[in-house]
């Protein structure tokens, strides 16, 4: 099996070449804009692979949820390179990636939403793959729920709101990572697992996962919150 992942939903971006269980990637660091790089990072890495988009099998992308614009390049050019060579696309959440990098098999998968909020599942790594315990969801620190037992807590959200989430599960944190983000080979795997069971979309369906619908504050939202107008 041959597939191509994509993983642009936060600031560190990356591709990966899965070729019959053999991984290949490439980090996109230090690109502010990974719209100028993604394209050519994806040529350099089928070239190293010496396979072409007609060999592939499918092309998967983080779907989120992240960064609306993010979301948006990856969707678009796994569909761009589905459409043209004829491939089904498989859509990861990106949270379901984010939580295979974790040490215990209970994953709090979180990351910065920015507004307030945090973008969250809850997920079991079972045999290397997470497996979603929660629907994907948007709430404030203070509003986040988690099922009972111990959790690893992974994701940016334990940077911006690490005490907050400490104080509110500190009978249920084992411990956390606040510095892992999504990575297009755990993408990849996700999406092999996906592509063994038949469960690949047609090129057109392909779509981010969102999970909130608004992208900035209003101005009356920032001064209700303490911001400036």
């Amino acid at each position: 099996m041959n597939l191509l992942s994509l993983e642009t939903s936060c600031e560190h971006a990356s591709v990966a070449l899965y070729m019959d269980g053999d991984l290949r990637e490439q980090l996109l660091e230090g690109h502010a804009n990974h719209s100028e790089y993604i394209l050519s990072v994806i040529r350099q890495l089928l070239a190293d692979g010496g396979i072409g988009v007609n060999r592939l099998d499918a092309v998967a992308f983080g779907s989120g949820p992240g960064a609306f614009t993010g979301l948006r390049l990856s969707c678009g050019i796994a569909q761009g390179l589905a459409l043209g060579a004829g491939l089904g696309v498989v859509p990861v959440c990106s949270l379901d990636a984010l939580a295979m990098q974790a040490p215990e098999a209970n994953v709090l998968a979180a990351t910065d939403a920015r507004m307030g909020e945090i973008y969250f599942r809850a997920c079991v790594v079972e045999n290397g793959l997470a497996r979603p315990r929660s629907d994907a969801g948007c709430a404030g620190p203070d509003a986040l729920e988690l099922p009972d037992g111990k959790w690893w807590g992974i994701g940016s959200a334990f940077k911006a709101y690490g005490d907050r989430l400490s104080e509110r599960f500190h009978d249920q944190l084992l411990g956390s990572d606040a510095d892992a983000v999504p990575r297009a080979r755990d993408v990849a795997l996700l999406a092999a697992e996906q592509v063994r069971l038949g469960k690949v979309l047609p090129a057109e369906r392909a779509a981010p996962l969102y999970v909130r619908d608004k992208v900035a504050l209003t101005t009356a939202e920032r001064l209700a919150r303490g911001g400036k107008a």
